[in-house]
């Protein structure tokens, strides 16, 4: 079969009811030093065994995580991932991760989003969460444009300790509207500093990480003290490891009103950077604000169990302008895995992995701190902290680089003003082997 079907007497009539006599002629806005000409210069063709080869030589070229010692979280985090997922994910049930449109065909991809929207609810302290978000940054995005349509505020208040990608993609999302992003900076502690927002009743929404960008816990509390001063202020809070929660309180009994994040340490591959899955939840009287789609459970003509897309407020369903995003999508397969591996490890499970990845993480830190090496923030943190290191500390970074050994990110790309500072992230893959040799090769 040919990818493009059409005969040139169909494509001489197409054109014909148009007005133009080319297909060149329906692309006239493209500058003509923008377009090519002649043919694409590509390599020829291959048999399937040669091009293995040239796949497997290509893939030698970088460097995987299964090769390197990887001290690096930054929103994409290494941990151990049950094989009872592998398994699960293969029953026919889960065979699709498609939008269920059909429910009396749709059961098992139905429930399974049920069973993870309650998860995650009960995760996070909400009342009700989706499954729709493609990662943690967008998730924020929806969160922020969510506050905006029940607040009616034009402009927002974002930490500047969030994600700097997360960050970037909420600007993107904002950049052809009339709002306004204000940026909160940091203190020297490493947490938002509350002090220099002024009149709060001015925005839609305050909006802070926590563990935020450098691992440091935010005083959420504190926040949310803020934002009652005026009412119709709302506390959005994200986060990039949801397996803190485990060991601290969760935002929704902080008082958050929207919780959003990436969720791809629960079962998720990191897969040289993708996919992610975007977690969303809020309270029940934002229902009809959110994003997405929600699942519900009700009984069949018969009596039985079954499961049905509830709420579905998107360009799909409804009419574009009155859709809640146009953006959002059915992340089915990347939310199924993360219900499974919370289903697999439990409540119990979670609290003590969250324990062991703190205790590796504290070890490392004193290890540090013993060897003369200064700890930026002075703030209780999980997986991930800050170090301080002496000029030149780059030189020793690259050399590491070198022995399969990556000794933490440098965050003076994203933070100019932390020169020499690097994020380092230990999480439960980390032996106390793997700890020891680390600090004593940066600290040579």
């Amino acid at each position: 079969m040919r990818y493009l079907p059409h005969t040139e007497e169909e494509i001489s009539s197409m054109l014909k009811v148009v007005g133009v006599k080319t297909l060149d002629d329906l692309f006239p806005t493209i500058p003509e030093d923008c377009k090519m000409e002649g043919d694409l210069k590509l390599p020829e063709p291959m048999t399937e065994w040669e091009l293995n080869d040239h796949m497997d030589s290509l893939a030698g070229k970088m460097g995987s995580s299964s090769e390197y010692k990887v001290f690096v979280g930054a929103g994409s985090y290494n941990h151990f991932i049950p094989e009872s997922i592998n398994y699960l994910l293969g029953r026919s049930e889960f065979s699709t991760a498609y939008t269920p449109y059909q429910p009396e065909i749709s059961q098992g991809t139905l429930q399974g989003i049920f069973e993870y929207q309650t998860l995650v609810a009960r995760l996070l302290g909400m009342d009700i969460a989706n499954a729709s978000m493609y990662d943690g940054a967008s998730a924020l995005a929806e969160a922020l444009l969510m506050a905006i349509r029940i607040t009616r505020k034009k402009k927002v208040a974002v930490s500047k300790a969030i994600h700097p990608s997360y960050r970037k993609v909420v600007e993107t999302y904002f950049h052809p509207t009339k709002y306004e992003i204000v940026e909160i900076p940091y203190l020297d502690n490493g947490r938002i500093d509350l002090s220099s927002i002024t009149n709060v009743g001015d925005f839609a929404a305050i909006a802070v990480q926590s563990p935020n960008f450098f691992g440091v816990i935010e005083d959420l509390k504190a926040v949310k003290a803020l934002t009652e001063s005026e009412k119709k202020t709302m506390l959005v809070t994200c986060f990039s490891e949801p397996l803190a929660y485990g060991l601290y309180k969760n935002p929704g009994s902080l008082g958050a009103d929207i919780v959003c994040g990436e969720g791809q340490s629960f079962g998720i591959p990191q897969s040289y950077g993708g996919p992610g899955l975007g977690m969303f939840a809020c309270n029940n009287k934002f229902m009809r604000n959110a994003p997405g789609r929600l699942i519900g459970q009700t009984t069949d003509l018969e009596g039985k169990r079954a499961y049905v897309l509830t709420l579905a407020t998107r360009e799909q369903h409804i009419r574009r302008e009155k859709a809640t995003s146009n953006i959002c999508s059915n992340q089915g397969l990347c939310a199924m895995t993360s219900a499974m591996y919370m289903a697999s490890v439990g409540g119990t499970g979670i609290k003590k992995l969250a324990k062991v990845n703190f205790d590796k993480t504290e070890y490392f830190k004193s290890e540090l701190k013993k060897k003369g090496i200064k700890i930026k923030f002075d703030t209780p943190t999980f997986n991930e902290f800050v170090a301080e290191f002496s000029e030149g500390f780059d030189k020793t970074h690259n050399k590491l680089k070198e022995e399969n050994i990556i000794a933490g990110l440098k965050l003076e790309d994203y933070y100019p003003e932390l020169k020499n500072n690097y994020l380092f992230c230990i999480t439960e893959t980390a032996s106390k082997e793997d700890i020891d040799k680390l600090v004593q090769e940066v600290t040579k």
